[in-house]
């Protein structure tokens, strides 16, 4: 094999490290417990991270309304346990499918025009979403939310559990095969032409590739993985809210984001990480102000620099 293509093919390969972070997250719902819940909850956001990542970091399409492809699939999987089957997986291609659907049906909105047309259109989409949720309440349960969802064992065998231990490992396997799934994407001739579209769109175009094509599909691959996670939670909590097409559900997966770095999957991981368990940890201490501590902490974040930030000895120039 010749020097360049080895040199292609070294970032696909796995570090000894990632298989020594991979198992850590696989023992985390064993030996915490009476953590689940936590884990649970930052699995799910750590995989609602890294569809925004695939089209933030990689594809370079910036959003305001992830939570659109969220609330659809959140609802969507609580719907049809609540109306046709209980069964966690066929509810979970449910909801897969319906935020590939819409990002599919938006996504002509998002391949052209600017930065700030994206912000707007997208932000504009989850809040429309949000309105026609509170409008039909006999559907969603309005501001009640939709009650009284009841899934079924998964995989015919492990009931769903009050203390998360079934639903940890349920999301975090997801989580695994969504990774492994956009790791296999991004080192692929679509991940590399995706960067080179972030980079420089004018450059893509005049070699004869399709830029709204890569920008679409890349799309509605990210709706169905936010979709996915969507789904997950209504699964896990047995409940759907308006709360799903907040905007604060956008916020934070971008915060998470900020904090792990995008483009680059452990980002996705790190920063959902970080954000849930800082989350949970002041918002002990201070329920109320927990927001202003969170947002000094990005503060010095960006003032320090993420690498700085973690490596005290460079802070008098010294590497």
């Amino acid at each position: 094999m010749s020097g360049a293509a080895q040199r292609l093919r070294a970032p696909s390969r796995w570090r000894a490290w990632e298989y020594a972070l991979w198992a850590a997250i696989w023992a985390t719902p064993v030996f915490l417990g009476q953590h689940a819940a936590l884990i649970n909850e930052i699995a799910i956001l750590a995989l609602f991270a890294l569809s925004l990542d695939l089209i933030l970091g990689y594809a370079g399409i910036v959003s305001l309304g992830h939570a659109a492809f969220f609330g659809v699939g959140a609802y969507g999987a609580a719907l049809f346990a609540k109306h046709v089957m209980p069964d966690p997986l066929v509810g979970l291609a449910v909801g897969t499918a319906l935020g590939a659907a819409l990002g599919l049906l938006t996504s002509p909105m998002i391949v052209r025009g600017t930065d700030l047309t994206r912000l707007m259109v997208t932000m504009g989409v989850a809040l429309v979403l949000l309105e026609l949720a509170n409008k039909f309440d006999a559907v969603t349960g309005g501001t009640d939310g939709l009650q009284g969802v009841v899934m079924g064992p998964l995989l015919g065998r492990f009931e769903f559990d009050l203390g998360a231990r079934v639903a940890s490992f349920y999301s975090v396997a997801l989580l695994f095969l969504a990774f492994l799934l956009l790791r296999r994407i991004v080192h692929s001739p679509l991940g590399i032409s995706l960067q080179a579209l972030r980079d420089n769109r004018l450059r893509l175009s005049a070699i004869g590739l399709s830029v709204q094509g890569r920008l679409a599909a890349v799309y509605t691959l990210a709706a169905a993985l936010a979709g996915a996670a969507g789904a997950l939670l209504a699964q896990t909590t047995g409940f759907a809210s308006l709360d799903v097409f907040e905007f604060h559900r956008s916020a934070d997966v971008m915060l998470a984001l900020v904090i792990g770095g995008a483009g680059w999957l452990w980002g996705a991981l790190v920063g959902a990480i970080a954000f849930k368990v800082l989350h949970d940890l002041i918002s002990g201490l201070t329920a109320q102000y927990w927001t202003f501590w969170i947002g000094l902490f990005l503060v010095v974040l960006m003032r320090v620099g993420r690498e700085r930030l973690f490596r005290p000895w460079t802070w008098f120039g010294k590497s």
